[in-house]
């Protein structure tokens, strides 16, 4: 399900708070809030986007290919999380299963402290699967709960949770 525009303003503005930042996205998708995030970098920071659909990483590769900044990546989200040993980040928008639902606590391991964790889809949506809302109420929970995490829920656009870490 493509991210609205809602997200994408969010994002963009998120993202141009962070100068000389380090970004992540797990779900490229099919570009749209990638596209929204790119329009928030500044010409020092870097945005790092995983998807496993290699139509969709071929999509992004031919309109953003050539942008120094971005890092397309077309592999599993969740073996990528597990592997990875760079630098953190400075905001995380994880729009997929892994980073969200699964992987979460290597996720938020590479957030850096003051940085963002970003989500939507949190309010029910009419294509969610039979359960899935007492999955994202598990997972709210999960995060209202973590010390180490502020988080503002907020009842807007698809539902958007920010969390930012601290110390």
């Amino acid at each position: 399900m493509p991210s609205d525009i809602y997200i994408g303003t969010l994002l963009k503005s998120l993202i141009a708070s962070k100068p000389k930042s380090n970004i992540l996205e797990l779900g490229t998708g099919v570009s749209l809030s990638f596209a929204w995030m790119i329009e928030g970098l500044d010409e020092q920071s870097k945005l790092t986007s995983i998807d496993n659909d290699p139509q969709l990483t071929a999509i992004a590769n031919d309109f953003f290919g050539n942008d120094p900044r971005l890092n397309l990546i077309c592999v599993d989200g969740t073996e990528w999380i597990k592997n990875y040993s760079g630098d953190k980040f400075d905001l995380i928008f994880a729009d997929a299963w892994p980073g969200k639902y699964s992987e979460l606590e290597e996720t938020l391991e590479l957030l850096k402290t003051g940085g963002f964790y970003v989500i939507d889809d949190m309010i029910p949506q009419p294509n969610w699967p039979e359960g899935h809302s007492e999955k994202a109420e598990n997972l709210t929970a999960y995060l209202e709960s973590r010390k180490d995490l502020t988080m503002t829920k907020m009842n807007w656009s698809t539902g958007v949770i920010i969390c930012t870490k601290k110390d």
